[in-house]
């Protein structure tokens, strides 16, 4: 009895507390609608993945094949160069990626000259652009008569011009730097976010002592940071099998395609345009289970080095 008094109280407490905050509820119903019809309900989908389906049975009608689609995956050379690329493309975004954020946003941009403060705010600002400009204007610059060839010629590094995008083993550089050079700008306005909650008495106890400034960025930012860039680091690994699909789309042709083509697109590809959904399913459920196992692993590092889970 004791227990369902106690049992209604509670609910009759959060009945009222619900109330209370209904216009902060109101705000966030529009963000639960979205992940229940975009996230969960799509997840019946997958089912697929173990059917043979195609545009004229439905998810219920398609017969039943088990893991035979996921096995003709293991068998698929063409998916694995897809791998390799999305790899090598990854731990090089990797590589250069996640420290230029932290090296730009520790870098005080207000002691530097206006033409270095130009070019990070002007960097800053591409990450609010989307692929289809920044890769336009790279098709541009990399072109036979583009900037790039250009320089280089006006240097004497190169005789003649030629398409730089063409060149199937530059691909990889291409695609990773220039995803750095274009992404940078997020990261950055996070861990600035951030620095911007720090105490600036910290400082200036640290200055009064004698400590350089690099000394402070070492003992006081860097530390007081540490949380955000774990956090970002265990979203980057997560994430190694995940290349930017708008990207490859844009940048990728018929010359440079075996080192282009990385799993979103290859999936894509099977997918919408040659209609194997069940196989594209497959595919895209592996590369989530593996996806959410790095998750964990990365995870479980960043709690071994930190002495507490990030996540």
């Amino acid at each position: 009895m004791k227990k369902e008094k106690s049992l209604q109280k509670r609910i009759r407490q959060w009945i009222k507390e619900y109330i209370k905050q209904f216009p902060l509820q109101l705000m966030v119903l529009p963000g639960i609608l979205f992940m229940i019809i975009f996230s969960y309900i799509p997840i019946y989908g997958l089912s697929i993945a173990f059917k043979n389906y195609t545009v004229v049975s439905t998810m219920r009608s398609a017969a039943w094949v088990g893991f035979e689609n996921f096995e003709i995956i293991l068998k698929d050379r063409y998916f694995w160069d897809s791998v390799t690329n999305t790899l090598a493309i990854s731990f090089l975004k990797l590589l250069f990626g996640f420290v230029t954020p932290i090296l730009l946003a520790v870098y005080d941009i207000t002691e530097v000259g206006r033409a270095v403060q130009r070019i990070v705010q002007t960097n800053l600002s591409l990450a609010f652009l989307s692929w289809i400009v920044l890769g336009g204007m790279l098709i541009s610059w990399m072109s036979t008569n583009g900037m790039f060839n250009q320089i280089l010629m006006g240097l004497g590094i190169i005789k003649e011009g030629k398409n730089i995008l063409l060149d199937a083993d530059k691909y990889w550089w291409i695609a990773s730097l220039s995803d750095v050079w274009k992404e940078a700008g997020w990261g950055t306005i996070l861990y600035l976010a951030t620095m911007a909650g720090i105490d600036p008495t910290y400082y200036e106890a640290a200055r009064i002592d004698g400590a350089s400034r690099f000394r402070q960025i070492i003992s006081i930012t860097i530390p007081l940071i540490k949380t955000i860039i774990c956090l970002n680091f265990i979203l980057t690994i997560s994430g190694l099998l995940n290349s930017n699909l708008d990207q490859t789309l844009v940048l990728m042709n018929t010359q440079n395609q075996e080192t282009a083509e990385v799993i979103n697109s290859y999936v894509y590809r099977m997918g919408l345009a040659q209609g194997d959904f069940s196989y594209a399913t497959a595919a895209g459920l592996g590369v989530s289970i593996v996806s959410v196992v790095l998750l964990v692993l990365a995870n479980l590092l960043t709690k071994k080095l930190n002495d507490r889970s990030v996540l």
